[in-house]
Order: C-alpha cells, then structure tokens, then sequence
C-alpha cells in the first residue's frame, strides 16, 4: 500500500522535502513505517522520542494500522507562549 507522509518545521528540513510516498506491506503500523523513514532518512532518528504523528485530522499512536491512501503529518511538538 503507498502512504503519503507530510514533514513539518524543522523535520522537513532534516527530511530534505517536505512530503514523501512510501510503499509499506498490508497491515502495516505507523512503527513499521517510522523503521521505514529512519532506514531513508536517519537523521530524523534522533526526534524519534518527540513527534507527534497525525493519520488524516487526529493525532495516533504507533499501533496504529495503516490504510493505503493514508495522509501522515509528523511533526515536532507544539510550543505555544
């Protein structure tokens, strides 16, 4: 199934783009498409503990099972002031 993954602020910089396709196997979780991006694009390895994903308009966690068609936003945690 192909997903389309959308990088924000500063992760779209350690990205080199700022939306990717990636093709993951049936059933897959956000996990194993992370374990995917890290393979392409370690340097975003290093914000692993602190990102916020998104699937569509809600924010999921990494159990979470991917649909093909799926629009992920990940994104660096919010700071307001």
């Amino acid at each position: 199934m192909n997903v389309r993954v959308q990088f924000y602020a500063q992760l779209r910089d350690l990205a080199g783009a700022s939306e990717l396709n990636f093709d993951l196997p049936d059933k897959a979780t956000i996990g194993d498409l992370l374990a995917r991006i890290y393979e392409e694009i370690p340097a975003l390895r290093s914000r692993d503990k602190s990102l916020l994903i998104g699937a569509g308009v809600e924010f999921v966690d990494r159990n979470h099972e991917l649909k093909p068609g799926d629009e992920i936003s990940i994104m660096p945690p919010v700071q307001g002031g």
